[in-house]
Order: C-alpha cells, then sequence, then structure tokens
C-alpha cells in the first residue's frame, strides 16, 4: 500500500474514531447484543431495528473503545442500513476476510454490494497486526449475535 492511500485511510479511520456516525440507542430497535473484547478493554453494544420483511432498517452502536473498534462500528452502521440478514451476514464474513487473509482480492468476491465493501477496505491495514483484528471485527461478531439473538459475545 502506498504512503499516499495508507494516510488516507488512516484519516477515515481517525475521523471515524472522533465522530462516529449512529452513536446512539435508537428507540424502535428490536435487536441487541454487547460485544467485549478482553484483550484491549473495547465494548460495544449493537442496535438493529428490522422491519417485517428482515431487512435493517436502523441500526446504531454505544459503546467505548480504541479508534479502529469504534470505527469499524461506525462504518458498519452506515453500510449495513437497508440491508437483509443474509446481506449482513455475508458483508462480515467477507469483511472478515478482507482483515485476515494475505492477499485476499476483493475482485473474486461475489458481493451485492462491492460499494459497502469497498469502503470497508481501510480497515484491511489491521491484517498487518492480528491483535488489532478483534478491533476491527468486534462490532461486527455483536451484530451477527444480535441477529441471532444472543445477549452478549466476545472476540475470544
Amino acid at each position: 500500500m502506498d504512503d499516499l492511500l495508507r494516510d488516507l485511510y488512516q484519516e477515515v479511520i481517525l475521523d471515524h474514531g472522533k465522530h462516529p456516525r449512529n452513536h446512539r440507542h435508537p428507540p424502535g430497535a428490536n435487536h441487541q447484543a454487547r460485544g467485549y473484547n478482553p484483550l484491549c478493554g473495547d465494548q460495544v453494544t449493537i442496535y438493529l431495528e428490522t422491519d417485517a420483511g428482515g431487512r435493517i432498517a436502523d441500526v446504531a452502536f454505544e459503546g467505548k473503545g480504541c479508534a479502529i473498534s469504534i470505527a469499524s462500528a461506525s462504518m458498519m452502521t452506515e453500510v449495513l442500513r437497508g440491508k437483509t440478514e443474509a446481506e449482513a451476514r455475508r458483508l462480515f464474513e467477507v469483511f472478515h476476510r478482507l482483515c485476515t487473509e494475505d492477499g485476499f482480492d476483493l475482485e473474486q468476491v461475489e458481493i451485492a454490494d462491492r460499494e459497502a465493501l469497498e469502503r470497508l477496505q481501510v480497515l484491511s491495514g489491521v491484517r498487518a497486526f492480528p491483535v488489532r483484528v478483534k478491533c476491527a471485527t468486534l462490532a461486527w461478531h455483536a451484530m451477527t449475535a444480535a441477529l441471532d439473538g444472543e445477549a452478549a459475545t466476545t472476540t475470544e
């Protein structure tokens, strides 16, 4: 990754970390789960409001943690609105691979919302720091726990 792109990625992460989007508790949430990373203490609660058709009508979070953890939660809330449960799970599956697999090629992935995945690519730098993968994926694990009806999850 060249220096200009790395700087841009860091800017996006810092912006979302300092000014998170959808950092609130929505009144209509019908799914929620807490996520905890015992390694560093990051905590997040994900709130989902799904409509009768199973689409995510609203998504938000509350929590505290490092810039990567908060930025990932913020970015996740932006890309999940309007997705079905299956689309949200698929996006997490591919995002996790993006953060963990060396040589992962976005062009080889079949996914409905390629633009969402490209936006999340800024977090792929955690791949070089395996301990930070848990920071980037904490909110996503909590989101799937919420969809599964679980109250809490950890990154362990």
